[in-house]
């Protein structure tokens, strides 16, 4: 069975893209999903002097290990003034002390929402840009805008964007299984 590992990008409990993976993940068969939830990594804000003096915090060693495991990923992005959140940052900082190719060149699903009209596409651009560099193969993006008017508990509630996303998990699917 396949490994999929997911991160929401923020270290907010009650995280709309917490909400947006739960329900990706729930569309998927036949795959286990592991869920990374950032507040379980409590880290220092990197530096290198910091790291010259205390080496890799052993949270991030584990993580590495966990990461190493997965046949692809699902990462939703929180943007907090059109960029990465702090948290998120910091741990792929730490992360690419260990291993610069932090997601292994294994698939990935990439999305992110917000409560605005432009769903966290700046920082979506920011990511396709930055994360080949870190060894993610990009297989689709997914932005949802308005969250709380195009989400429900029920999932997603505008169809043209339910389709949509519909569609960029089958093709990541079909990634995740040509793998050897």
């Amino acid at each position: 069975m396949k490994k999929i590992i997911t991160i929401a990008g923020t270290n907010a409990q009650k995280s709309i893209n917490k909400n947006l993976l739960s329900y990706t993940t729930s569309l998927l068969e036949n795959v286990e999903i592991i869920s990374i939830d950032l507040n379980d990594y409590i880290l220092p804000i990197y530096g290198v002097d910091y790291e010259t003096e205390n080496g890799i915090p052993t949270a991030i060693k584990r993580l590495d290990e966990l990461l190493g495991t997965a046949n692809g990923f699902i990462i939703s992005l929180a943007e907090h003034n059109g960029s990465y959140a702090a948290v998120f940052k910091n741990t792929i900082d730490w992360l690419s002390r260990v291993n610069m190719k932090i997601w292994r060149e294994k698939p990935m699903l990439l999305m992110a929402t917000s409560p605005g009209d432009r769903g966290g596409t700046t920082v979506l651009e920011s990511a396709k840009t930055y994360f080949p560099y870190l060894g993610a193969s990009i297989i689709a993006d997914f932005s949802l805008p308005n969250f709380y008017d195009n989400f429900s508990e029920n999932g997603i509630s505008d169809t043209k964007l339910k389709e949509e996303l519909n569609q960029k998990i089958l093709l990541f699917k079909q990634h995740l299984n040509n793998q050897l």
